[in-house]
């Protein structure tokens, strides 16, 4: 598989229904902690790290992006992490702030056209067992591979863990929470 403008979905029950229908919720849970919020304060470290509410959206959309690339195109659609460069690694920290001219309001956008696509893919797989191994990476065993299951499963895992992130950035900007 490669351009998903082939891709035709298919009925979504089971076990895909059951995987999107998380990834819908963690998603939303991420997207409501900057309910309100302005670019400015979308923008602002709360914390003692280096995160943001925009920075994390715009994470959270780009490692969607490349792990479902990932499912279509193999390996190939990832880096090979051992080789990364400073510029690489530059772009990877720039991931994770609000740039100037950014707005929250355009990578929230961008964020639903990342799920919808993902979506998309995932509804039309013929197999949620199609692997490919995993790219070069000093924290994977090599020859590791992942099938589509296994990559929904991460991406469920990192947008919620990510969502844990912002609600802690959120609480920490203007004392609002997610939840309760």
């Amino acid at each position: 598989m490669s351009d998903t403008a082939t891709i035709t979905p298919l009925a979504v029950t089971g076990e895909r229904a059951d995987l999107l229908a998380q990834l819908a919720t963690q998603r939303q849970f991420l997207r409501f902690t900057t309910r309100d919020l302005t670019d400015e304060q979308a923008a602002l470290r709360t914390t003692a790290g280096e995160l943001c509410l925009g920075g994390l959206i715009k994470h959270v959309a780009s490692a969607e992006r490349a792990w479902v690339a990932f499912i279509l195109e193999g390996t190939s659609a990832m880096p090979d992490f051992t080789k990364l460069t400073e510029a690489d690694l530059e772009q990877r920290t720039n991931e994770f702030r609000l740039l100037p001219g950014e707005t929250l309001t355009g990578v929230l956008a961008a964020y639903e056209e990342v799920a919808a696509r993902t979506d998309t893919v995932i509804a039309a797989l013929p197999d949620l067992d199609i692997s490919h191994p995993l790219p070069p990476a000093p924290w994977t065993e090599p020859g590791t591979r992942w099938s589509a299951r296994r990559v929904v499963l991460h991406i469920i895992a990192e947008t919620a863990q990510h969502a844990g992130h912002a609600d802690i950035l959120r609480e920490s900007l203007d004392g609002a929470k997610t939840m309760g």
